[in-house]
């Protein structure tokens, strides 16, 4: 086995167009600390017998709890998070022989890995815990005792939201709570995130009926707003500890752009690369952008490596027990090589790598540092490479590798004014308890009245002497969805198996007729789509082709939220109805398109928030003057503004959409438009409002410094555009990007 340093060494050689830059990260040592109590004698036996000390993010932690204090704590992966929060935890429970705990894990597979630790640590304490995973996969005949008898329960939010409603049956657990911890917390944003901010007022207004007001510890990757983030999660104020005591192996960074080769597929030299890394004794996890993409590069590097058996594709989608062998034989070092999808991103233990490669930026700086956090566990040297893929998102960090190492990380987003977050969830508390809107408007907003008379209206609740009540058919919990905003979904069909469930919006754009579905590394073609039942029908059939949709938008301003004007026209966020069609799909194979197909399938209508801003006359002489296409330039800038949006929210490039024309009917001058992508908004428009200087930038710099001359998929192209990348005038869009760049947006909140 070559050393970390002597491979780096061989692929700047051997490779040096595709290195783009290699960063050194050094070594760090240890920072210990002691609590300033001792810990439970059972607890101190624990650690000396690990032979474990204590770092000062974990002692901070564990102060923090003993104060009565909310705590955030947001540390790099592996510095020992999950030993902070358990100590915590047990000393709480050594102490109060009655007291429950609440563990929130996002995944199931984390869950279990989880309750594995739990577990070592009552045995070796002697500590009563009785951790126990409560969840749709917990045998019927367990729950009661689970109930009864736990003192740490582990679930995950979509557990949670089913059984809120039978909260008396939790009684014991629910007066005794002391903690409530939700590890991975950074993961909780966009609509998601702001789901489970609602769910956890919900389970705050019941364990307060019960006498509980539990102290919550997160557990985060790094974000840019660690304290915004933990309070609109939980509507709580916390003690946020970033410094992290845990020492750091020497780690090696390295970017390698695929277009230094562009006769081969990024995909085929991500696989090329994994083999390489295998067949020289480094052990490697690689992330990549897809199911699909996981099965065929981890298929490819097998047979690159002539390493039979020893590389595998790991995702969401394989059975529990698939999962947990592939972990094993990861952790054992039985498997040389894993190309996975983020599903192994998060806190699951598979032991120490030796390196990671990133295939494709996961959308955000945090996610990149979680997945490199992957490699070096412990004080061993590391290597991770990423591996930037063609779009503009991806090429920027490629040329301004300064960004990836020193700009701060994104601002998660969570939005508590989505007005059809709020109603679901405030129909679910009305059947969990009776509703009343001045007591219950601390857990469920403001609006929590607006939303009961909307639900009124409905015949959905009705008032009772004791407060709001629901009154409907159905369990809400059934028809609120906590990862989409749409009731309706697609079921995906092959004979009588069931391939997958899919939102509306994405069956449209993913399982129209000719799509390519990857199911299990096996591909399905879509043979018909019935969406008034709901269903799609697929068929088994090896291609080696992929598809993507190809959407028009239209967009009506309704209402100006807030604005301010600037030196080149009006900045504003408003609420705007968006109709979406899906028009056609290309057939791609690799990365080049084979063909376009048109569809005839439905709009999707809905009401979001946009940002949008307005471009003055003279700028348009100006543009046409140096014969440049001035519909070409807002296109472009259109389409490189959206690409990098992610780089400042924490959201990715398919959660938003954008419109650019000349005029627009509704603001009268040369419009750019960008709007959140659900119903209602889920706050990216807001936020790219409050950063836009800082989005133009970046923005600027992205088109300036692309080689390209009139454009390109690094720089202004878009995979999802509508008109298929028709007009687009680079030079125009430069002229677009200067003038708002170099006349700056006076600061404030706007009106």
């Amino acid at each position: 086995m070559r050393s970390v340093p002597e491979i780096v060494e061989e692929l700047k050689r051997a490779h040096p167009q595709a290195v783009v830059a290699v960063k050194r990260l050094p070594a760090r040592e240890a920072q210990y600390a002691a609590p300033n109590a001792p810990l439970p004698e059972p607890l101190e036996r624990f650690l000396e017998a690990r032979g474990l000390k204590l770092f000062t993010h974990q002692v901070e932690t564990l102060e923090g709890a003993r104060r009565g204090e909310n705590v955030m704590l947001t540390t790099p992966t592996a510095s020992g998070k999950t030993l902070a929060f358990n100590l915590a935890v047990f000393e709480r429970l050594h102490y109060d022989p009655e007291a429950t705990a609440l563990y929130l894990y996002p995944l199931k597979a984390l869950t279990q890995d989880q309750l594995h630790s739990l577990q070592a640590l009552e045995r070796e304490t002697g500590i009563e815990a009785r951790a126990a995973v409560y969840d749709g996969d917990t045998p019927e005949h367990l729950r009661r005792r689970i109930r009864e008898e736990a003192r740490i329960i582990l679930t995950n939010p979509y557990a949670l939201h089913q059984y809120l409603p039978w909260h008396h049956k939790w009684r014991r657990f629910w007066k005794n709570l002391q903690f409530i911890v939700l590890d991975e917390a950074h993961v909780y944003r966009g609509v998601f995130g702001s789901n489970v901010a609602f769910l956890l007022r919900r389970l705050r207004r019941i364990v307060e009926r019960y006498g509980a007001k539990p102290q919550f510890i997160l557990s985060s990757a790094t974000t840019a707003n660690p304290e915004e983030h933990s309070r609109k999660l939980t509507g709580l104020d916390f003690r946020v500890i970033r410094e992290s005591g845990a020492p750091q192996g020497e780690r090696f960074f390295l970017l390698w752009n695929p277009l230094a080769y562009p006769e081969h597929s990024v995909h085929r030299q991500t696989s090329e690369l994994l083999a390489y890394l295998a067949s020289r004794g480094l052990q490697t996890l690689c992330f990549t952008v897809s199911r699909k993409l996981a099965e065929l590069v981890a298929i490819w590097a097998e047979e690159l490596a002539d390493l039979k058996g020893a590389i595998a594709a790991y995702r969401a989608g394989y059975l529990p027990r698939e999962r947990r062998e592939i972990e094993r034989k990861l952790k054992t070092g039985e498997l040389q090589g894993v190309a996975s999808t983020t599903a192994l991103e998060l806190g699951i233990d598979v032991g120490s790598l030796d390196a990671v490669i990133i295939s494709g930026y996961p959308g955000t700086v945090s996610s990149t540092w979680q997945m490199a956090g992957r490699a070096g566990r412990g004080t061993d040297p590391s290597l991770v490479v990423f591996m930037g893929f063609e779009n503009p998102l991806d090429q920027y960090l490629l040329k301004h590798p300064e960004h990836l190492f020193e700009k701060p990380h994104e601002h998660a987003i969570v939005d508590l004014e989505n007005p059809y977050i709020a109603l679901g969830h405030a129909m679910c508390a009305s059947a969990e308890l009776p509703l009343q809107p001045q007591r219950d408007r601390k857990f469920l907003g403001e609006r929590v009245g607006e939303a009961l008379r909307s639900l009124e209206r409905q015949k959905l609740v009705r008032k009772t002497s004791t407060g709001w009540v629901y009154r409907g058919m159905a369990r809400p919990v059934d028809v609120v969805p906590l990862d989409h905003i749409s009731e309706r979904s697609v079921t995906v069909f092959c004979d009588d198996h069931v391939l997958e469930v899919l939102e509306y919006r994405r069956a449209l754009g993913e399982a129209h007729p000719g799509a390519v579905l990857l199911h299990r590394g096996e591909t399905y073609v879509i043979e018909d789509l019935d969406l008034q039942a709901g269903i799609a029908k697929a068929v088994r059939e090896e291609v080696e082709h992929y598809t993507d949709a190809l959407r028009s938008v239209d967009l009506r301003l309704r209402k100006t939220l807030q604005k301010r004007k600037t030196p080149w026209g009006v900045l504003a966020v408003g609420e705007v109805d968006v109709v979406e069609r899906v028009t056609a799909y290309r057939v791609r194979r690799y990365d080049r398109t084979l063909g376009v197909h048109p569809l005839d399938l439905p709009p999707v209508e809905f009401e979001t928030v946009a940002l949008y801003f307005t471009l003055p006359e003279e700028l348009e002489r100006a543009i046409l003057e140096r014969g440049r296409d001035w519909a070409g330039g807002l296109h472009a800038a259109e389409h490189a503004l959206i690409a990098m949006t992610p780089y400042h929210a924490m959201c990715d490039r398919w959660d938003i959409g954008g419109l650019s024309t000349p005029h627009h009917p509704d603001t009268n001058a040369a419009t750019i438009f960008i709007y959140d992508g659900y119903p209602g908004g889920i706050g990216i428009a807001e936020k790219v409002f409050e950063l836009f200087p800082e989005l133009v930038r970046v923005t600027h710099e992205l088109v300036r410094d692309c080689a390209c001359e009139t454009g390109c998929p690094s720089c202004i192209y878009s995979p999802k555009c509508g008109n298929q990348n028709e007009p687009l005038d680079k030079q125009a869009a430069l002229g677009i990007l200067e003038l708002i760049k170099e006349k700056p947006v006076p600061q404030g909140t706007g009106s």
